[in-house]
């Protein structure tokens, strides 16, 4: 059964300065030995917790720089936690930075292949799967060229077909992408709907909070990395407009991260 568990989940980048120096760094170096450029620590995340089980939607929200993408990194398992633990049950299906990593020299094809085998699909369920891809795109005879000559919105087209070809158990989308003209759009949202539907466990990154509140049963409101608000979908985003409308009024910025001492 599909579940989600984050326990005290902490994540801290070290941002490591450029080994070139200037003639002042150097000429420095040169006359106190122990001279050096510590490392900085910027703190994404801190003190996450969350309980996911099957059936439910979570949605996350927050200003920009907030942490939300990050937590979605983690739980994909693409970035390690420096502190705490972190639990995920089922089949992860991830649709964010979909339209990176193409081979630039093969063709369509090729790429459906590459990617769903990034994917975890295997040669047979590709082969079952590939007119199915190939239809929905709606490419036709350019899936035989390089994708170095497709536009971006052809590019994008493939990429969304590709990466909603999966039977998700836990899903995590970032941002639901615009792709192609309008026709094409109103597939991606019916496509969209339907993963969402099968999923065991959806969440999801939106600044769309109609869509969130429509969809979510929960939302978690991420600031500077932290939970400040974990609740029922409607009462969690009423309360972030109404932050949001105050910050607005008083001019109030929300620079991401927190800045920790260097190691």
């Amino acid at each position: 059964m599909a579940r989600v568990e984050l326990t005290d989940l902490g994540l801290t980048f070290t941002v490591r300065h450029d080994n070139h120096i200037t003639l002042k760094e150097f000429l420095v170096g040169r006359i106190f030995r122990n001279f050096t450029r510590p490392p900085m620590q910027v703190r994404a995340l801190h003190g996450i917790g969350l309980q996911v089980t099957k059936g439910e939607r979570i949605g996350i929200i927050g200003h920009n720089g907030a942490g939300k993408s990050t937590l979605l990194k983690v739980l994909a398992g693409i970035y390690r936690p420096s502190e705490g633990s972190r639990v995920v049950q089922g089949r992860i299906s991830s649709l964010f930075d979909i339209a990176l990593g193409f081979e630039q020299e093969a063709n369509g094809w090729e790429n459906i292949r590459f990617r769903c085998y990034l994917q975890g699909e295997t040669p047979t369920s590709v082969r079952r799967k590939l007119a199915e891809i190939a239809e929905f795109s709606e490419l036709g005879e350019f899936l035989n060229m390089p994708v170095r000559f497709y536009s971006t919105g052809m590019l994008v087209r493939l990429a969304f077909s590709i990466a909603t070809a999966i039977d998700p158990e836990v899903l995590l989308v970032d941002e639901v992408l615009s792709a192609g003209d309008l026709a094409f759009q109103a597939k991606a949202h019916n496509r969209m709907r339907e993963m969402m539907a099968k999923a065991q466990i959806m969440i999801m990154v939106s600044h769309d909070l109609e869509t969130s509140m429509k969809i979510c049963d929960r939302v978690l409101w991420l600031e500077h990395g932290t939970i400040r608000r974990l609740g029922p979908a409607e009462q969690v985003i009423c309360e972030y407009q109404a932050w949001a409308r105050q910050a607005q009024s008083c001019g109030e910025s929300s620079p991401g991260g927190q800045l920790v001492a260097a190691a």
